[in-house]
């Protein structure tokens, strides 16, 4: 077999470094392929770029490298926040909704019942009685 002519294999250039940082590269896009957030389908793509600049004489060439790395983006996550001001205060208050439906309650996970944006219903149920003002309580 004859001896190549050009003999520059991409694993021995710059005594392995560029091999070393495809490497990294294609730790990053496996890393991103199976990261949950991102769409399995999208493509990824590493590009090498090498550069020569010659000498005057044309004998000797700098040769420098470049990686250009495109990942699936991360997908975005949707939800839906009420707001309105208090009433007694006036302040503005914003709050995710997590029953699906203003004024709804539900259960989580642990199957504790909650309010529409999150709060414990046996919470909020033991302040209202706090402030229930019982005018039988004075009376002869």
């Amino acid at each position: 077999m004859a001896q190549k002519k050009i003999d520059l294999p991409l694993s021995d250039l710059a005594n392995g470094a560029i091999q070393e940082k495809l490497d990294y590269e294609l730790q990053k896009v496996f890393n991103n392929i199976h990261d949950k957030n991102t769409k399995a389908k999208d493509k990824r793509s590493i590009t090498i770029k090498l550069e020569f600049k010659p000498d005057d004489n044309r004998q000797t060439i700098a040769v420098s490298s470049d990686f250009t790395t495109k990942l699936a983006d991360v997908e975005g996550v949707s939800m839906t926040v009420l707001t309105g001001r208090d009433l007694q205060t006036g302040a503005i208050e914003a709050k995710e909704l997590k029953s699906k439906v203003p004024g709804q309650t539900y259960f989580d996970d642990d199957l504790v019942q909650k309010t529409d944006v999150g709060e414990p219903v046996d919470v909020i149920e033991q302040e209202q009685k706090r402030k229930i003002i019982n005018l039988q309580e004075n009376r002869g």
